[in-house]
């Protein structure tokens, strides 16, 4: 019997398992791309190597895990004035459960404003325009909703902040520090013409922009780049839902409502 028939066996070019003589359910080897994950790479490699197993074919050239680590670094706390960290934060301080608190992270952190989304449709305009900058000017002029998306049309271009005056310190910051790693073109690119890209946009760049070149040169796809974000923002999430948690609302980091009228007198 092949393995495409046996039901026993789990399909799969990511992982393989062998179970132990005694017991089919207990792990006696794994396999991630064919690397023996514990019996070789434990103690060897870094956490970022088995990230970027995970999502691609082969593992990561050290420039390309040097790379993916210190992106890592940069979104891993995207601080509590965001709104993923702020939903987390919420929850941490009413008691909710630590899935409770990371799921309204990832939620509130999936959307088109920072978030997984706005990173995914950044890497299509990669795809899409690559290091053309006529072309990148006509898709920052405006994106229109997809017919039967779930997605509404983008009130902003993405990749950039709509809020913002000039380049955020954080953001140059990163960008300059992952362009010297030469993992790819795109990077470089980015921080030579940032100023004709800001101008068709006109907003600054956000720290969004820079991960979707980032996850672009490291070779992912925009759906595992929206992936990829999602995960790498949670630890900074879960932090300070914790940090809330003993804490109560009272002390909240964030200013109360003061309620007033008939509003008040309900609430009493």
């Amino acid at each position: 019997m092949s393995d495409t028939d046996n039901p026993n066996v789990i399909r799969s070019k990511i992982w393989r398992e062998e179970p132990e003589p005694d017991n089919a359910f207990a792990t006696r080897a794994a396999f991630c791309r064919g690397y023996d994950v514990y019996g070789e790479m434990l103690g060897q490699s870094r956490w970022v190597d088995m990230l970027f197993m995970l999502f691609q074919n082969e593992a990561p050239t050290t420039v390309q895990a040097d790379l993916l680590e210190t992106l890592a670094v940069a979104l891993a706390n995207p601080g509590p004035r965001d709104a993923s960290v702020h939903a987390a934060m919420c929850g941490g301080v009413c008691g909710s459960t630590a899935a409770s608190s990371l799921m309204a992270a990832l939620a509130v952190g999936a959307g088109q404003l920072s978030g997984g989304r706005e990173v995914f449709m950044s890497m299509e305009g990669w795809v899409e325009c690559d290091t053309d900058l006529d072309a990148w000017r006509k898709r920052l002029a405006g994106l229109d909703a997809i017919p039967g998306s779930i997605w509404p049309a983008p009130d902003h271009p993405p990749g950039f902040d709509p809020h913002g005056v000039g380049t955020a310190t954080s953001v140059k910051q990163t960008l300059a520090c992952l362009a010297r790693y030469g993992a790819g073109y795109r990077l470089p690119w980015l921080q030579q013409n940032l100023t004709g890209l800001e101008a068709a946009s006109g907003c600054p760049l956000a720290l969004s922009g820079v991960a979707a070149a980032a996850f672009t040169d490291l070779g992912f796809a925009p759906e595992q780049g929206e992936m990829l974000h999602l995960l790498l923002r949670l630890p900074g999430a879960a932090a300070h839902a914790l940090e809330q948690r003993p804490l109560g609302y009272k002390n909240f980091p964030f200013g109360t409502v003061e309620l007033e009228g008939e509003i008040a007198e309900e609430s009493a």
